[in-house]
């Protein structure tokens, strides 16, 4: 055997092994720990936490330590939280490229939620522009709890008046989302026309509202159950996915966003404007390769067509939080709740949303406790 053939079997054996211990590496769940005991002398809380990856059975509610802020920092008293895929896939640590940030083996921060509503009950000393009292809402790690930590300069505004805890709960990742796939992605503008696969979810009941706000014509896709509601919240028709194929309608639109992926970006992007744009808001639920096909898919196709096809991640964003609010206090934007849980329940309110079957958001509420004293 030649000495180049010998070179690339070698390198492809040394790929393959170190490919198979990455694998390893990566996909590996530690047992699950003894939930760590509080110090007797420390202030505490009821919250949700993982200390371990797998189902909803691994959330543990109980005593925690309660954090206290930092001179940049709000301590918000949690009156209700939002349940969002993002909390199973950080439970479980899946897909498995989660872990090399979550924690490779186990979390290596336990905190679960992240989306929030609450009183402010106290402020580091460099906070101006909050102060002990003010009702806010936003996304912060650790919103599955009776208290929580956000930085002043990040993701948390003022909650308006007119808007309950539970409503403003429900905003953070899926309304900001909505609010960048048609605005920074999608480029929206009046009068054009935007199509919403998977209109009654999260994202799809703001994305909606938003559009329509925005001046859009809006077509919503959904389950027969939930035509009327999709309607109620603006959109001008409705395709029910179980009776009608809206890739066979003949309309065309100037932006589709698509929550749901049950469509080859190919298959989208035939309905689009000359001009119009595709954007794709998460993925295919599965361990490895399954979640990035969807993305895969798009960025091939956009090689052979003259539409724009794109998936993002959404960032959070107090400009954004900030857009939605007013939407929300004029009463052009409203939360769409589906379920509410407790916060002793949070592992059914997230076994729940794996199910994929909720309509808008699903909340959890907490229940009053003893203010802490203000900074």
């Amino acid at each position: 055997m030649k000495l180049r053939y010998k070179i690339a079997i070698g390198s492809l054996a040394v790929l393959f092994v170190a490919i198979t211990s990455f694998a390893v590496v990566i996909s590996h769940t530690a047992d699950c720990p003894d939930v760590p005991t509080v110090a007797a002398e420390s202030p505490t809380m009821k919250a949700v936490q993982a200390f371990c990856y797998g189902s909803p059975d691994v959330l543990a509610y109980g005593d925690f330590a309660r954090p206290e802020p930092a001179a940049d920092e709000l301590l918000v008293r949690v009156e209700a939280a939002g349940v969002n895929p993002l909390d199973y896939h950080y439970m479980r640590g899946s897909p498995y490229f989660i872990r090399m940030f979550a924690g490779l083996g186990a979390p290596e921060d336990p905190a679960m939620g992240v989306d929030f509503a609450g009183t402010v009950v106290a402020v580091g000393s460099e906070v101006t522009e909050f102060a002990v009292g003010d009702e806010v809402f936003g996304g912060a790690n650790g919103a599955f709890a009776e208290y929580v930590i956000v930085r002043e300069s990040r993701a948390v505004v003022k909650k308006p008046e007119t808007v309950s805890f539970a409503e403003a709960a429900g905003v953070a990742i899926a309304g900001v989302t909505a609010i960048q796939a048609l605005s920074d992605h999608g480029n929206l503008q009046p009068g054009q026309r935007v199509l919403v696969n998977g209109a009654s979810g999260g994202v799809g009941t703001y994305a909606v509202q938003i559009a329509k706000a925005m001046g859009a014509h809006v077509t919503g896709v959904c389950s027969g159950r939930n035509v009327q509601m999709v309607e109620s919240i603006g959109a001008d028709e409705v395709f029910n996915y179980k009776e009608e194929d809206y890739t066979q309608s003949g309309q065309t639109f100037d932006l589709i966003i698509d929550t749901v992926g049950n469509h080859s970006p190919g298959a989208n992007a035939d309905l689009l404007t000359p001009e119009g744009k595709l954007v794709i808001v998460g993925g295919a639920k599965g361990d490895w390769i399954a979640p990035m096909m969807g993305p895969i898919k798009a960025a091939i196709t956009n090689k052979f067509t003259d539409q724009e096809l794109k998936t993002f991640t959404a960032r959070m964003s107090k400009d954004d939080l900030t857009a939605i609010a007013d939407y929300m206090a004029s009463g052009d934007v409203i939360t769409v709740i589906d379920k509410r849980f407790p916060l002793s329940d949070t592992a059914e309110a997230v076994r729940y949303s794996e199910t994929g079957r909720a309509r808008g958001k699903i909340i959890v509420e907490v229940p009053a406790v003893e203010a802490v004293a203000a900074n």
